[in-house]
């Protein structure tokens, strides 16, 4: 599975190398997108060692291959960890001043987001807002915890640990898969003819239109 792995500037980028880990020891191909933020926090050479893959922020890298809309395009899976106050505003707005921006912007694959901030930033009602109108877009939220924050604050805004954001990701994929996904189909329609001798033969009368329908909704 092809995964983007957003990463925000927040402390718990520190919890996302983990992330990115577990899912590459599942044998899933994973390309990180930090913003220039994040970087402050887990510097470059950390999620490129840990992905084995090239790491930009930059939407002028690679352009050849278009890369600022071929990774939303070529994911399976794209997850934001961690998620900032900041991140959540940009996403509702649908700005795209960086790669992780517009990669969300190009994506069709689910998208999975774990928020982590100040309490008193995740109660904003603007934050509230966000949230809200991210979750009637499809975007599925993870978190946050309620418990011990930077500087010793304790309250609702700490970042779900990588082995929960892991499971809620997958089952993401597997619920917006078919029985069919993965399967190539070959479907016979229309009328028939059963040979009784070389002359004679038993039919039907069938104009094969159950036949398309049914190859239109395996396409689906």
């Amino acid at each position: 599975m092809f995964v983007v792995v957003g990463v925000t500037g927040g402390i718990a980028a520190y919890k996302t190398v983990q992330l990115v880990r577990l899912l590459v020891k599942a044998g899933h191909e994973v390309h990180v997108v930090p913003t220039d933020d994040a970087l402050r926090f887990v510097g470059l050479p950390t999620w490129e060692s840990i992905s084995r893959h090239p790491v930009t922020t930059s939407v002028h890298d690679d352009v050849a291959r278009v890369r600022h809309v071929a990774l939303g395009q070529a994911a399976d899976l794209v997850i934001v960890a961690p998620a900032t106050a900041n991140t959540l505003a940009k996403m509702t707005a649908g700005l795209a001043d960086d790669l992780l921006g517009t990669t969300l912007l190009a994506t069709t694959a689910p998208v999975v987001v774990a928020p982590a901030m100040h309490t008193e930033m995740w109660r904003h009602p603007a934050t509230a807002h966000n949230i809200a109108t991210l979750r009637e877009r499809g975007v599925i939220m993870v978190g946050p915890e309620d418990g011990e924050l930077t500087g010793g604050d304790t309250g609702p805004g700490r970042m779900s640990e990588p082995e929960a954001i892991l499971e809620a990701a997958l089952a993401a994929v597997a619920a917006g898969r078919g029985d069919l996904d993965g399967l190539r189909v070959v479907v016979s329609a229309g009328g028939t003819r059963e040979p009784i001798d070389p002359v004679r033969y038993i039919g039907n009368r069938s104009s094969g239109r159950q036949g398309v329908a049914d190859a239109l909704a395996a396409d689906l």
